[in-house]
């Protein structure tokens, strides 16, 4: 028995290294002597390795924990933990769909209607509710269940930005070598500066689109990559609580109602009902969207949008193409694209090193959008050309393959 334990705790380290061929095996010799002390000698090191990457990803995990509190904590007057536990706009509940009898009984539970809103493009209709005074989120939710329990009322979650723009400024951004895509296709983040052309913006938060490193950084990647009808939708603005499912779904209407082909989302949060729907709605429309899977590690929940249906998830991988330690994941893995060892373009013209999944979505969908601009089918094109890592065919460290080797930008 106690062989067979040792040969799968070997299997099940090789399977979960993305690099097994690093491992050094004994001489053949002693295996024949000593079969059991030989497998001993391979399995430590992959079980000592297997135990640092789950301490590691325990670390990303908790450090994700206490980020979120300390942003909560920081920005306490305008937000909020749901009952999820999930950081969300303050004092304020999203009502999807619902009759007028339906708002009325919340009216007379001490819901207070803020607005009424119609996304056209998505056949969406939403009422933004007041919680009455006194009640949290979570109290809010649980008095809803109680008062309306058909309605569909979702906290406004936030998303957050799954990479970082740093080091010092290099030199002027280096023009781009790919051929140039036509697709139009969208991006979701911060406002890019306006030094990058050909791009049409618009503000769905609080102070409109203000430029800001992250968006600039992913506009630069898809410009280098080739796109060069570009719509960026700015879902932060200057608003503590930006990255709201709400403004997410408004910019998502905005895009679907431009015809943007492609739809970059480099920002992860929790599943919401209303971000959900938005993306199947642009999806029956014919939009590919592109999602990174986040920087948590991969002991953090599943992140979204990448984890909804259809969406293609992408890692990112350094230029060694080795898998970024920190990256999160989702209920699936379509693509891994260059993430790390590489620069962008800052919001002051500058170039600097970027890091995490944030950058590797736009070169997977620079090339969903050159598939477009081919006519082909984007999945079946997308497969064609990605690069098999890692175990033969498709696993659950690079997904079907790595996208966009040579859009690295050094």
């Amino acid at each position: 028995m106690r062989p067979f334990l040792i040969a799968s705790i070997m299997l099940v380290g090789l399977v979960a290294d993305p690099a097994p061929a690093q491992l050094a095996l004994p001489p053949v010799g002693n295996v024949l002597r000593d079969p059991i002390g030989a497998v001993e000698k391979v399995a430590d090191p992959v079980v000592a390795r297997a135990q640092r990457l789950a301490a590691q990803a325990e670390t990303l995990a908790q450090q994700r924990t206490d980020r979120l509190a300390r942003f909560v904590r920081r920005h306490s007057d305008v937000i909020e933990f749901d009952r999820s536990g999930a950081p969300a706009r303050k004092g304020e509940l999203l009502l999807l769909g619902g009759e007028a009898a339906m708002r009325d009984a919340l009216r007379h539970a001490g819901f207070v209607i803020l607005s009424q809103e119609r996304l056209d493009s998505l056949d969406i209709s939403v009422t933004r509710l007041g919680v009455p005074a006194g009640l949290s989120l979570a109290q809010a939710q649980a008095l809803i269940d109680t008062v309306a329990p058909g309605a569909e009322v979702v906290a406004d979650t936030l998303h957050f930005p799954a990479g970082n723009v740093r080091g010092k400024d290099q030199t002027a951004p280096a023009q781009s070598m790919m051929r140039a895509i036509a697709t139009r296709v969208g991006m979701i983040d911060g406002a890019p500066a306006n030094h990058i052309g050909g791009i049409m913006v618009r503000g769905f938060a609080r102070g409109g689109a203000r430029a800001g490193d992250h968006g600039s950084a992913v506009a630069s990647l898809l410009a280098a990559s080739g796109v060069r009808r570009l719509l960026a939708a700015d879902v932060y603005g200057d608003d503590p609580a930006g990255g709201n499912a709400l403004a997410i779904a408004r910019a998502i209407d905005w895009l679907a109602n431009a015809d943007a082909r492609v739809v970059t989302i480099s920002l992860v949060g929790p599943d919401n009902p209303l971000l959900a729907r938005a993306i199947v709605a642009g999806q029956r429309r014919g939009i590919v969207y592109v999602a990174a899977v986040g920087n948590d590690g991969p002991a953090a929940p599943p992140a979204y949008p990448a984890s909804y249906p259809g969406v293609l998830a992408i890692t990112a991988v350094d230029g060694r193409n080795r898998v970024l330690i920190e990256a999160g994941r989702a209920t699936h893995l379509d693509y891994a694209a260059p993430g790390a060892d590489m620069v962008a373009t800052n919001a002051a013209g500058r170039r600097v090193e970027v890091r995490g999944t944030s950058y590797a979505a736009p070169l997977a969908a620079a090339r969903a959008a050159a598939a477009l601009d081919l006519g082909g089918d984007v999945r079946r094109s997308l497969d064609a050309e990605a690069q098999d890592l890692g175990p033969r065919g498709a696993d659950a460290h690079f997904g079907r393959g790595l996208l966009c080797a040579s859009c690295r930008t050094r």
